[in-house]
């Protein structure tokens, strides 16, 4: 309402006439005058229309929208290309009446109404040449681009009351429009984070658009491989220590400190340095936020909702992460939920459990589940040792129960390609005794060697299929080093003759060539190796077991096998002090400890992937 001054001073309210009201106009558009109609879409395409004339449009036809039907598609476009979010608030709302007055009374419009909203989940675009190069995209230098997110929000919503099948309709076009991984951090920035809020108030849309994101996320990791990325960062902080230097001699005054140390701070100094490095890390810190304002209701875990969206995300893993092959970063939101609650974990756990010991399964799935156990037992400090051993239960009970059905069959040979799963299943076990022995033996070293004792390694290692062969060297060698201190199995009689027997193997050229081939045959990867991605690494480190250096003393204490016969009194001192709460060791092997003391740059809080040749 206006106030009396304010009517007073404000103009007569003006009516749109061409020769009549505009259901005149249209009446006489379908019996073939077609002039005041031409003169109605001049005006309302005028990139100069003002808010007054936009608001008495919008209020005619809102009044006659049971004549704009399918014939008036061009007119209706005409309405839909209307700069009016950012517009007064009084054109918004009346466009936001008209929208749902037009839906409800024409669904045939309701395409081209739901493109022109979700059109807006960008920031607008603006026109850049250089060198006559188009190079435009999108920017939000507009200050109100949040309250202009929030009115598209209001208008889907208000499009979805009056046609409860929205939904279905929707999806095409969220998927039509998500943009390209060239456009700008912002914009893939803003429309991810668009989509993300469409599930709140859309809840039966939330799996498809999850897959949505996920998928593209999964692309965008795919095609950044960790080593490119921390190529440009060793590169990005070459260059800067070279300017660094060169500053320091052109100013080294004091006045300059401060010039200094603000740079020091700049905000740049989260930026990937790889730019496919920076959007996807952009875009994981947004998913990683959703999930938790998703599971935590007033700061507190909300497990109804938290169960809902585990459910939802271990879909869209089984569809999308267990089948791709070399993802570095995307799977850690099942590593995120996962920390809310024990019982996520463990449900978790369960699932690749199945997954692995189903024959039904491809065996490509059944080894990446395997892969994924073993780094996630490894990994995850929020998983207590008790889990720990439950887990290493279940695999090394099916490890031997494999051995059992193998023993007397034909095909009881070191063969990745018939017994993949079953290898897999080792270099779980191996790697999660790696990361976590200490802690099994910690409180009492009788009582944990006792366990231990009772996986009985020695006939996994011993079994005509020959597990060291075929997992990586690096896990080898470790589990080689700390079985033979807790005197568990003596490993390296057969890590050398397996070193002895290798053969490079050698396969035929398309133009008959032979090609030597020296790759891994597992081809295994741990899914959980450290994540390197700057802002959103902030979520998972803190829960996260990161690779720990020994020093020359831990190596040494390493090599020494411990000695038989120890009361219980000396098994807690031996303990102490040297069990810290997660642990980790560095690749050794015989006779190459001092050459392995440290992992390389691109294995940092990660054991080193590398062949150790072992002495003949």
């Amino acid at each position: 309402m206006l106030g009396a001054d304010e009517f007073i001073s404000s103009p007569p309210r003006k009516t749109v006439r061409f020769g009549g009201t505009l259901t005149e106009i249209l009446l006489k558009y379908e019996k073939g005058d077609t002039t005041d109609f031409e003169l109605l879409k001049h005006q309302l395409s005028d990139p100069d229309i003002k808010d007054a004339q936009i608001i008495n449009w919008l209020h005619e036809f809102r009044a006659s929208v049971a004549y704009l039907t399918k014939e008036l598609g061009q007119l209706v476009n005409i309405l839909l290309k209307l700069p009016w979010l950012r517009r007064s608030r009084e054109v918004v709302e009346e466009y936001l009446g008209f929208l749902g007055n037009l839906v409800s009374a024409q669904t045939v419009h309701l395409r081209p109404c739901l493109r022109m909203i979700v059109a807006q989940f960008v920031p607008p675009r603006i026109t850049i040449r250089e060198d006559d190069v188009d190079i435009s995209d999108s920017d939000d230098d507009d200050e109100n681009i949040s309250a202009n997110f929030d009115t598209c929000h209001r208008a889907l919503q208000t499009v979805a009351r009056y046609v409860p099948s929205t939904p279905q309709f929707l999806m095409p076009i969220l998927v039509e429009f998500f943009p390209f991984i060239n456009k700008s951090e912002r914009t893939l920035e803003c429309y991810v984070h668009n989509l993300l809020r469409v599930t709140v108030y859309l809840p039966t849309l939330r799996l498809q658009i999850l897959e949505l994101i996920i998928e593209k996320l999964l692309k965008l990791d795919v095609s950044t491989p960790q080593q490119d990325i921390e190529d440009a960062e060793e590169t990005a902080n070459n260059c800067a220590s070279e300017e660094k230097s060169t500053e320091e001699g052109l100013f080294d005054m004091e006045e300059d400190e401060d010039r200094k140390g603000n740079k020091a701070v700049s905000p740049n100094i989260e930026r990937m340095a790889h730019p496919l490095a920076e959007r996807l890390d952009i875009l994981m810190t947004i998913l990683f936020s959703y999930i938790r304002d998703v599971c935590h209701v007033d700061g507190k875990l909300d497990i109804n909702n938290t169960k809902d969206l585990y459910r939802d995300l271990v879909s869209v893993f089984d569809k999308l992460i267990l089948p791709t092959h070399a993802s570095c970063h995307v799977q850690y939101f099942m590593f995120y939920i996962c920390s809310f609650k024990l019982g996520l974990a463990e449900a978790f756990l369960d699932h690749l459990w199945k997954k692995l010991q189903d024959p039904n399964n491809p065996s490509v799935i059944r080894q990446t589940a395997g892969s994924y156990i073993g780094s996630f037992l490894a990994r995850a400090k929020f998983i207590p040792i008790i889990t720990v051993k439950a887990c290493l239960d279940l695999l090394v009970n099916w490890l031997h129960k494999y051995i059992d059905n193998q023993d007397k069959g034909a095909n009881a040979y070191c063969d990745v390609a018939l017994h993949g799963p079953f290898y897999s299943t080792c270099q779980a076990v191996f790697y999660t005794l790696i990361f976590r022995h200490k802690q099994l033996l910690d409180g009492s070293l009788r009582k944990g060697l006792s366990y231990l004792q009772s996986l009985n390694f020695e006939r996994i290692v011993m079994c005509q299929l020959n597990p060291l062969k075929i997992c990586i060297p690096s896990v080898v060698n470790l589990f080689a080093a700390i079985t033979r201190k807790y005197q568990l199995v003596f490993c390296y009689t057969i890590i050398e003759r397996n070193n002895r027997q290798f053969i490079p193997v050698v396969r035929s050229g398309t133009g008959g060539d032979l090609v030597q081939t020296c790759t891994n045959p597992l081809d295994s990867f741990f899914p959980f190796d450290p994540y390197i991605l700057k802002r959103s690494k902030k979520t998972i480190d803190p829960m996260y077991q990161f690779w720990e250096e020994l020093s020359a003393e831990d190596l040494e204490d390493l090599k020494k096998p411990i000695k038989k016969g120890t009361s219980e009194d000396e098994d807690d001192d031996f303990l102490k002090g040297e069990t810290p709460q997660n642990d980790g060791v560095v690749e050794i092997a015989p006779h190459s400890y001092e050459s392995n003391t440290r992992s390389p740059v691109s294995s940092i809080g990660s054991p080193a992937d590398c062949y150790v040749p072992y002495p003949l």
